[in-house]
């Protein structure tokens, strides 16, 4: 494979932004995948933020959208993965105090309906450990888990 100059590796990078929101070690990553040298890679994602391809605090925002909504995911789990991401705790905890609370509850309400049906009405012991299980592994906090398992109407109030 030949090597990218800093220019044609910036289209490239700029290019790859394009496509949906990335962070910074994301593009990094890719940047260095392509033989771009460290030190070019900061000059190219430099650029990249000041001509907007890369802005972490709007990557955060639809990073945390996007798995709440399409994902059911929770707090816990949104959160771990940006910070595998290592992105700066200050947008990391902005962007998921800002989570639409009706989305979420919704998500959360999804996850717990979805696992009771698969358990076929089941109201044992053992059936709850199993949709507490696959809540917590879906990242949503204890507390709101204890809630559902205790409540048996239709509606829950989170």
């Amino acid at each position: 494979m030949k090597e990218l100059t800093t220019g044609e590796a910036l289209n490239k990078a700029a290019a790859y932004c394009t496509l949906c929101e990335r962070c910074i070690s994301e593009v990094s990553t890719k940047l260095a995948a392509w033989g771009v040298p460290h030190g070019e890679q900061q000059k190219i994602i430099v650029r990249l933020q000041q001509e907007g391809f890369i802005d972490e605090a709007r990557y955060c925002r639809a990073f945390v959208n996007d798995k709440v909504r399409f994902n059911r995911w929770g707090r816990i789990k949104i959160r771990a993965a940006l910070c595998e991401k290592r992105l700066p705790r200050e947008l990391v905890n902005e962007a998921i105090e800002n989570i639409d609370e009706e989305q979420y509850a919704a998500a959360f309400a999804e996850v717990i309906a979805t696992k009771r049906r698969e358990l076929k009405g089941k109201e044992d012991y053992a059936a709850q450990q199993k949709i507490m299980r696959y809540a917590a592994s879906r990242g949503f906090e204890p507390s709101l888990i204890m809630k559902a398992i205790n409540y048996s109407g239709d509606e829950m109030d989170f």
